[in-house]
């Protein structure tokens, strides 16, 4: 007997695709790769938070669809040597360390791996919020653009990763599994294993030695992306906003501020970060 096989489908027949995806295969990981060798992993260790450089590697997906293998690119790395490779080489420890976790622990795919009792907002109560967040109008502005740049690339990144997912579950209070389940319908890279525990990392109920840090919105933004570019390539409303100030508009004067289609903060910082104080049991 003959199998049969069926035409895959096209781009344009599946739906729920962010527009940008980047392109796939081996013959496309290995061009990234050279073109990254020679002008991005020496100065890795140095940039690869500046979300506006956009200096990291975006081999993630090939990582995850396999066709790049991560013991390759070690062994890569060490014949280049350096601070930048040495750093790149961290990274994909990470990658292999939540497989551990998750091959020693499977139900930390959903559910905490060190729970911290929370009682998490409703999502009804919270629907609002979680609205807000998943489509980038939160009010703040590093927070949105990331937000909005996984929706048009498929692809976020880790810096701005860290930050968004901090401000849905200690500024809004909101569980993690409603955010991890979003970068899973939308990130090309996204796997159970990085992504959830990476979730429950900045969630507090992972693996982090400091499960009650919070990452301030404003302060990663002013020190991640100084000049704003990376808010201003993705939220257009505030292209005219100049410099660190994109950072803050609520505090731009009153016609200027009042001229921007762009809302309020949907909490303020203080407030969000008192509310999860309380329900981790540190009132100060």
């Amino acid at each position: 007997d003959h199998v049969h096989g069926e035409p895959l489908p096209r781009r344009a027949d599946v739906g729920g695709l962010s527009p940008a995806l980047p392109p796939g295969g081996e013959r496309e990981a290995r061009r990234r790769v050279t073109a990254y060798w020679r002008s991005g992993l020496d100065d890795y260790e140095r940039t690869h938070d500046d979300l506006a450089g956009d200096a990291t590697s975006r081999l993630s997906a090939h990582l995850h669809f396999g066709t790049l293998s991560p013991v390759e690119l070690v062994h890569r790395a060490r014949r280049r040597g350096g601070p930048g490779a040495d750093a790149f080489v961290r990274q994909l420890a990470w990658r292999d360390f939540h497989r551990q976790v998750l091959a020693a622990r499977p139900a930390a795919a959903h559910a905490d791996y060190r729970t911290r009792h929370d009682h998490w907002r409703p999502e009804r109560a919270a629907r609002a919020d979680i609205a807000a967040w998943r489509e980038g109008r939160t009010g703040y502005p590093v927070v949105d653009a990331a937000m909005r740049q996984l929706r048009h690339e498929g692809w976020m990144h880790n810096r701005a990763r860290l930050l968004t997912a901090s401000f849905l579950t200690k500024t809004l209070y909101v569980d993690w599994r409603v955010g991890a389940a979003h970068f899973l319908h939308w990130l090309v890279d996204g796997d159970i294993s990085n992504n959830q525990l990476n979730w429950q990392w900045t969630a507090g109920t992972g693996t982090d030695s400091r499960p009650n840090r919070v990452l301030n919105p404003v302060t990663q933004g002013r020190r991640y992306d100084p000049d704003g570019a990376y808010v201003r390539r993705w939220v257009p409303e505030l292209a005219d906003v100049d410099g660190r100030r994109v950072h803050e508009p609520w505090k731009l004067p009153g016609p200027e501020r009042a001229a921007l289609d762009y809302p309020d903060p949907v909490v303020g910082l203080s407030e969000g970060l008192a509310r999860f104080r309380r329900a981790r049991g540190r009132p100060h």
